[in-house]
């Protein structure tokens, strides 16, 4: 197995990486948690950047190997597993089993909630989706970041702002992640209204 050598602690509610995950990491220069989030970034800055200089339509985006191209581009030069759905069990999430029709399902529910004669807002279909991908958590990690980015993604191609996700790098620990964690598990009970508070800024 590589060795990480001062990995450190996860931020709360980030998933841990397992053993299988540690060995699809691409670059051998990666020893500790500042290592892999410089990593992470750049290779998020430029999958992110592929998708944002091409206009996509929304039924484009909302589609499942959509959500495993941009998984892929966002992380792909730092992990083997890129765009590749789990296949283990974790604290968070569907079961592997289930990742594939829970995805589908989702893309196909949010194509009503984006609809012209939804009974949502936009912002409140944008919220549903991001919270959805992140429950469902197909990837061993980077889900948060993968939901915010096709999020704000389905916004641009629907003519809105981006989300301005409490303005801050919700990767690292800080008080607004905490925010954001406790507007997600609130959503998990079904009610949206902090994480639509958070979403706005």
């Amino acid at each position: 197995m590589k060795e990480l050598k001062d990995w450190g602690e996860d931020p709360d509610g980030a998933t841990p990486l397992g053993e299988e995950e540690v060995e699809g990491l691409k670059l051998s220069w990666v020893t500790d948690r500042n290592d892999l989030n410089a990593a992470e970034a750049d290779n998020i800055r430029s999958g992110s950047l592929k998708w944002e200089s091409r206009t996509r339509k929304l039924e484009a985006l909302l589609d499942d190997k959509a959500v495993r191209d941009l998984h892929r581009d966002m992380f792909g030069d730092v992990w083997a597993w890129a765009g590749r759905y789990r296949r283990r069990e974790m604290n968070i999430g569907v079961t592997p089993a289930t990742i594939a029709v829970a995805v589908r399902n989702l893309v196909e529910d949010a194509k009503f909630w984006f609809a012209a004669d939804s009974v949502m807002s936009m912002e409140e279909a944008a919220a549903r989706l991001h919270h959805r991908l992140v429950q469902i958590h197909p990837f061993p990690n980077g889900n948060g970041r993968l939901a915010r980015e096709l999020t704000d993604l389905a916004l641009i191609s629907c003519g809105r702002q981006p989300f301005v996700w409490g303005r801050t790098d919700l990767a690292v620990e800080s008080e607004t992640r905490s925010r954001y964690i406790a507007a997600l598990r609130a959503a998990d009970a079904g009610a949206f209204e902090l994480l639509l508070e958070f979403v706005r800024g």
